[in-house]
């Protein structure tokens, strides 16, 4: 069966996007890899001629990239069929592409075809060579596809998984540092004690609710900020954060629950140990289609306890990463360094629209 498309809400197959130019290029080297294959297996009178190679790759590649074109133009239709449907009409497609190109190649050999031109065999025997290699590339092909989708499939799971805990997961000495906080508000500042309260019930719901599997940035960037006034009330001058996301479009489409964990281990294992504190900053550029967020943090000097709490750093730095490699696949990426005392945690990611961008705000 097909899976759905959470992100567009509909039927997902497993064929890939032929629209995107990463899987163009991939369909080239494939048919490339195939005309050598092929070269290489024709008896050695025309097996090393490298015009008869020019020949079979030109032959091969104008059938892969029609075949390409035509799946980018169905896809929309092929989208809406189940896996086993799409198959069938892909591999249709396929054969029918490579039957009209066979008979083209052979009458334009029959009227002009002269030396490396010419086809020495029967129609028959051509097309029945072209469609057994036809159907064993394309099914070789339709395979390595599926099992690609199966393996999307299985990181999206986990990612899910991965999410699931996240949002169950509540901070115990978070939480009662909140809660401490806000009873010592209660009688000196009874209108702060009721914004904490609100801000730690906006916190806590959108952590629990995992109804989106994506959001607007700024809906991130809210969820973000009410954290941070949690951690500032009890921290006081010691957290100062700079923010800098004007340059960042709000309706931006990010995974759920993205800046919040960077931001908590800025938190937890750069200002918290600080005795003075420090300064968190949190940046964004544009750069065309390609949107870039940084959070940088200061570090604490060396020490026992901050290198162990550090390896949780990297579990969770490792978990973002890889959200953002199942949500945009290699165009997601995530990267940290340090230097000069300051770690910084950098983000890239394409520019997506959230379709839902207004409903999330009501």
């Amino acid at each position: 069966m097909a899976q759905p498309d959470k992100r567009s809400g509909r039927i997902d197959t497993f064929l890939p996007d032929f629209c995107h130019i990463r899987i163009v290029f991939a369909v080239i080297i494939i048919a490339e890899l195939l005309a050598f294959v092929l070269t290489l297996a024709t008896p050695s009178a025309r097996g090393g001629d490298w015009g008869y190679l020019s020949l079979v790759s030109i032959y091969i590649q104008w059938i892969a990239l029609i075949s390409t074109a035509m799946l980018c133009w169905l896809r929309p239709w092929l989208a809406r069929l189940s896996n086993n449907g799409a198959a069938l009409a892909a591999f249709a497609l396929l054969l029918t592409i490579t039957t009209l190109f066979s008979e083209l190649a052979f009458q334009i050999s029959q009227h002009y075809g002269r030396g490396a031109l010419s086809i020495n065999m029967s129609h028959l025997e051509f097309f029945s060579r072209n469609f057994a290699i036809c159907t064993i590339a394309s099914l070789l092909t339709l395979r390595y596809f599926f099992l690609q989708h199966q393996l999307k499939l299985n990181i999206e799971a986990e990612n899910q998984y991965r999410l699931q805990a996240l949002q169950a997961r509540i901070r115990p000495h978070f939480l009662f540092n909140a809660l401490n906080t806000i009873t010592s508000l209660i009688r000196r500042q009874p209108q702060r004690a009721e914004e904490a309260v609100e801000d730690l019930s906006d916190l806590f719901r959108h952590t629990l609710n995992s109804a989106d599997a994506q959001l607007p940035l700024s809906t991130e960037v809210e969820i973000a900020r009410r954290y941070l006034d949690m951690e500032q009330l009890r921290l006081g001058e010691r957290l100062q954060v700079e923010w800098e996301m004007e340059a960042i479009p709000a309706d931006a489409t990010l995974p759920s629950l993205t800046l919040q964990p960077l931001l908590e281990n800025a938190v937890c294992h750069g200002i918290e140990p600080l005795r003075l504190g420090g300064v968190i900053r949190v940046s964004g550029r544009r750069c065309g289609d390609t949107l870039e967020l940084s959070i940088t943090n200061p570090l604490p000097g060396p020490g026992e306890e901050v290198q162990r709490k550090r390896q949780g750093l990297h579990i969770a730095l490792a978990n973002t990463r890889q959200r953002l490699l199942a949500h945009f696949e290699d165009d997601g990426k995530l990267t940290s360094t340090e230097e000069g005392g300051q770690f910084r945690v950098n983000l890239r990611f394409p520019y997506q629209p959230c379709q839902n961008h207004e409903d999330t705000h009501r």
